[in-house]
């Protein structure tokens, strides 16, 4: 699946009160570094995130881990898979 089709898709189940599963490579940007991959097995989207509030809000996604109830981020372009299906750069 295209990344894009993939963050469409996320969102629009998001917006129907729909949960999904998805995962992606961790990443920290202040500190340069990663701690793996995050596997979410229920999440959701959260509204995206002004520019003025984080500096790569184009590409960040904020979600709310259903399990956890925690609001976390992750980079659109480390988006490994969705729903089961293996997420692609294309």
């Amino acid at each position: 699946m295209n990344l894009y089709d993939a963050i469409k898709e996320m969102r629009r189940l998001s917006a129907e009160g729909e949960c999904f599963s998805f995962t992606f490579m961790s990443y920290n940007s202040t500190a340069g570094t990663s701690d793996g991959i995050v596997s979410v097995l229920h999440g959701r989207l959260l509204k995206r995130e002004r520019k003025e509030h984080h500096r790569h809000a184009e590409i960040v996604e904020a979600y709310l881990n259903l399990d956890t109830m925690e609001s976390r981020r992750f980079y659109q372009p480390l988006l490994m898979t969705f729903n089961g299906q293996k997420v692609t750069l294309e």
